[in-house]
């Protein structure tokens, strides 16, 4: 027998473009107060789990962002902010990316992209 998963979409108003400059990060949080990182690079919106998955760091906080990789203040490990894959060491598991649409002027993300 195959089981359909039903997926939900909850697109949630994080911020306006305008708070996130090009290269800057900003903490966000989804209705339920799950933080998130909305990181802006080359005028691209990326949003990603804020806390770092080898400890716990606010990558938003505390992190810096070097193109498209997002480095953790603790033990310097980096992600990729666009698919939150680990980059450098320490860091060996992913920390979730959300979907992102920019609409008038908003970020919004898909808070029923993953379950919390």
């Amino acid at each position: 027998m195959r089981m359909r998963m039903s997926t939900t979409t909850e697109m949630v108003d994080l911020c306006a473009t305008g708070e996130v400059g090009d290269g800057d990060i900003r903490r966000g949080a989804l209705p339920s107060g799950h933080a998130v990182a909305i990181y802006c690079v080359n005028g691209e919106f990326y949003v990603t789990d804020d806390i770092c998955s080898h400890g716990d760091a606010s990558l938003s906080e505390d992190g810096s962002l070097d193109g498209y990789e997002v480095e953790c203040s603790w033990h310097f490990g980096r992600f990729d902010v666009r698919d939150g894959q680990p980059c450098a060491m320490p860091c060996e598991h992913a920390i979730r990316s959300w979907p992102v649409k920019i609409e008038n002027g908003r970020v919004f993300v898909d808070a029923g992209a993953h379950a919390l």
